[in-house]
Order: C-alpha cells, then sequence, then structure tokens
C-alpha cells in the first residue's frame, strides 16, 4: 500500500475536523453576535473546553462565569483560555461519580446565578454521560447498569437517548425549569442525523417525544426499573434558541471539497450511515471494489452489540476491520473509519486505516480477524497490523467519518 495516498486520506480527515472545530466555530458565532453582561456560559459535552476557549476569546468581556463539564484527558489543549472558568472532568461513556457530582453542581451554579443573568449554552455529543442528576430511585450503580445495557445493545442513539431521558430530571427538556424564566441561547456541535436538539445530549434544555415506542425489548429487569420511575414534570417553558453550529454533512463536504482542490476526483456518498457496523464495513468496503478510483466519503454512526465479554475498540475498529476482511489481497486502496471527536468507544484510539494488507499482516502476529470480530475485540487486530489512528481529542464531535482512497 502506498503510503502517501495513507498521508493523504489522513489530511483529508484532518481538514473535515478543522473544518467542524468548536473553538474557531464558537468564536465566530460570538462575533457574529450581540451579548449584553452579565453572560454565564455552561459548556457540556466532549468538544466543551474547545468550545467555552472560543467563546472566552471573543467575549471575555462580557462573561461573568464559566462553567465546563467534560471528558477527562479532553482539556488540556484549552487550558490556557479556560483559567477563569471552573472545569469539572466526568465519565464517559458510562456516567461515574463525577457525572453525579457534575450534575449536582450544574444546578447549584444556576441557582447561584443572578436574576439578571442570561446563559449561553455550549452542547456537544457525550453530554448525556458526562452530566446527570437521576430520578428518585436511580442511585449510581442502577445508573451505570442501565447505559452499560443500552450502549451493548446495538439500540440507535435516539432510542438510547428516549431512555435516558425518562431516568433524568434534566434532560428532556428538563433542565428548562432551572432557568426560571432567564433568558438563555443554545449552540450545538450536532452528532446525530436530522441535528435534532432533543436528541444532542439528551435534550437538556429542548422537550423530546417520550411517547411509549413498540421498537426496543427491555430485559425484565430494565422493564421493572422504567415502569416505577416518577414520571417526569410537563415542561411548559419557553423553549431558547438553539443553534446547529456544525454537522457532520459540513465535515464531509470539507473534505470533498479539499480533495478537489488537490486535483483529485472525490465523490461525497450517504452522510447517514447507521445500522450493525460489521455489515456496513463490510458494504462499503464492496461497494468500494466496485466505484472508480479517486476518494469517496462516507458519514454516520453505526452500532455495535457487544457480547458478554468484550474485547478492545470501537465502532469505527470494528467497521473497519469488517472492511479490511473485503479488501485483502487489493492492491493501491485504503479506507479509514474515524470518529470526529478522537476517540471510539471506550478506547482512546479514533479509529483505524486499513488496506489490502492489514489481514495478513494481524495474522502474522496470530490473529484471527472474524474471531476478533466476533469477540468485539476488533482493536486487538488493529494494532498487532499497525492500522490503529490516535488523534487525541479534536475539540469537536460530529459522529463518525469514512473516507477511503482507491488507486486508479
Amino acid at each position: 500500500m502506498n503510503n502517501i495516498s495513507k498521508s493523504l486520506v489522513l489530511e483529508l480527515a484532518q481538514h473535515a475536523i478543522d473544518a467542524v472545530g468548536g473553538e474557531r466555530l464558537t468564536a465566530q458565532a460570538a462575533g457574529d453576535g450581540h451579548f449584553e453582561p452579565p453572560l454565564h456560559v455552561v459548556a457540556i459535552g466532549k468538544a466543551a473546553a474547545a468550545m467555552a476557549a472560543g467563546v472566552q476569546r471573543v467575549l471575555n468581556k462580557q462573561i461573568k462565569r464559566t462553567l465546563v463539564i467534560t471528558k477527562r484527558g479532553h482539556v488540556a489543549p484549552w487550558s490556557r483560555d479556560l483559567q477563569r472558568a471552573e472545569v469539572i472532568q466526568a465519565g464517559h461513556p458510562i456516567p461515574t461519580r463525577e457525572s453525579l457530582a457534575a450534575g449536582v453542581r450544574l444546578l447549584e451554579w444556576m441557582n447561584e446565578a443572578g436574576t439578571d443573568a442570561r446563559f449561553l449554552f455550549l452542547i456537544s455529543g457525550g453530554a448525556s454521560s458526562l452530566v446527570e442528576a437521576p430520578v428518585q430511585g436511580i442511585d449510581l450503580a442502577t445508573l451505570q447498569r442501565i447505559n452499560q445495557w443500552l450502549l451493548a445493545s446495538g439500540l440507535s442513539i435516539g432510542q438510547i437517548n428516549r431512555v435516558r431521558r425518562k431516568i433524568s430530571r434534566i434532560k428532556g427538556g428538563n433542565l428548562l425549569h432551572f432557568l426560571h424564566g432567564r433568558q438563555a441561547k443554545v449552540w450545538l456541535l450536532s452528532d446525530v442525523a436530522a441535528d435534532n436538539p432533543e436528541v444532542i445530549g439528551s435534550g437538556l434544555l429542548y422537550p423530546g417525544d417520550d411517547k411509549p415506542r413498540q421498537d426496543v425489548t427491555f430485559p425484565d429487569w430494565l422493564d421493572d426499573v422504567l415502569k416505577t420511575v416518577p414520571a417526569p414534570a410537563r415542561v411548559e417553558e419557553t423553549i431558547p434558541e438553539h443553534r446547529v453550529l456544525a454537522n457532520l454533512a459540513v465535515a464531509c463536504e470539507a473534505a470533498a471539497g479539499q480533495a478537489t482542490a488537490q486535483g483529485l476526483q472525490a465523490t461525497l456518498h450517504d452522510s447517514g450511515l447507521d445500522g450493525d457496523a460489521e455489515a456496513t464495513g463490510r458494504a462499503l468496503a464492496a461497494k468500494l471494489r466496485s466505484l472508480p478510483a479517486g476518494i469517496h466519503i462516507w458519514g454516520g454512526e453505526t452500532t455495535v452489540q457487544l457480547p458478554d465479554e468484550p474485547g478492545r475498540g470501537g465502532r469505527n475498529q470494528h467497521l473497519a476491520l469488517a472492511a479490511a476482511l473485503v479488501l485483502e489481497g487489493e492492491e493501491d486502496v485504503c479506507f479509514l473509519a474515524l470518529g470526529t471527536d478522537g476517540s471510539d468507544g471506550p478506547t482512546e484510539d479514533a479509529g483505524a486505516l486499513v488496506d489490502g494488507g492489514t489481514i495478513r499482516r494481524g495474522e502474522l502476529a496470530g490473529l484471527d480477524a472474524v474471531d476478533r470480530l466476533r469477540h468485539a475485540d476488533s482493536g486487538s487486530f488493529l494494532e498487532a497490523s499497525g492500522d490503529l489512528i490516535s488523534t487525541g481529542p479534536t475539540g469537536t464531535n460530529v459522529r463518525d467519518l469514512v473516507i477511503a482512497w482507491k488507486g486508479g
């Protein structure tokens, strides 16, 4: 495999991520708007530090306080601009004790603001796990058990968040109760299909449709929990303006535009990938074999139904390894599956960049790709084959990006 082609694919992915960078986008939005003091900024999500840093740089004089709630390890690149901010690092993808502490502090922090306070909420993916205030009867152990089952179930993010909202005092628009009529704006980095604000971060300030659905079968223990939790209070407060600053389409278009600017043939395909990661990876790779030479771009967010004792990896690594099986032996082709936030599932890797020699390299290390997929241990195989990609926190989160190169 030509390393120049791999470098090109990684360059295009970086260009896509830069186009949806939280720091740049919030700084731009802050410069375009009018904000009167006292402004209280709340940033929640994996891109929270970057988003808060952008606002802080432009609106420093108007800001009275800033609260940042983000994933552990996702602060350092933006620490200099957040020296005056209160920062809480909590658990993801499973809520932790720090997530509950963040929920308590968020409500205290809003209550401490004066009656003349104006709020700016900056919300990105990951918020559902990072901050929580569960309803009565849901302790930390139960909350973690519920989330572990949800994440292993293969359900869509909309289905998962419907359950999360039911057991939360702040999700599903319930955080509006704590505004007490004060002014607020909400800026979002969308990590969901259709940019639905009731799904992003489980809709902290946007009530959603929580009518019972018949498309999910829960285990008996979870069904019992959901039947016994108190119904949330009706949300009657005015919904503040919600503005989506960027989404996956922006990232995909940026990658395609950069490829075209370099004189390459670039094709934008579906940016709504979903469903099973393994099946999707195999299908994309099979399609790639019949496509013309050039750059091919997809995006979305697939799912993995985990076994009882999963190994190392995330949905992008799972998808990439499945694609590698189909591309085995192919010359002059490479295939990148990447989480735009810089993390893939519970791992610190962002995804993987595979090619026609991936399977052979992993087998030389004594591993079997089909077996590793069966055990949700794609990361172990891809580490052995040398195909894992690590970016560190990116300051954004707009779902997953797939970029493939096919030579002529």
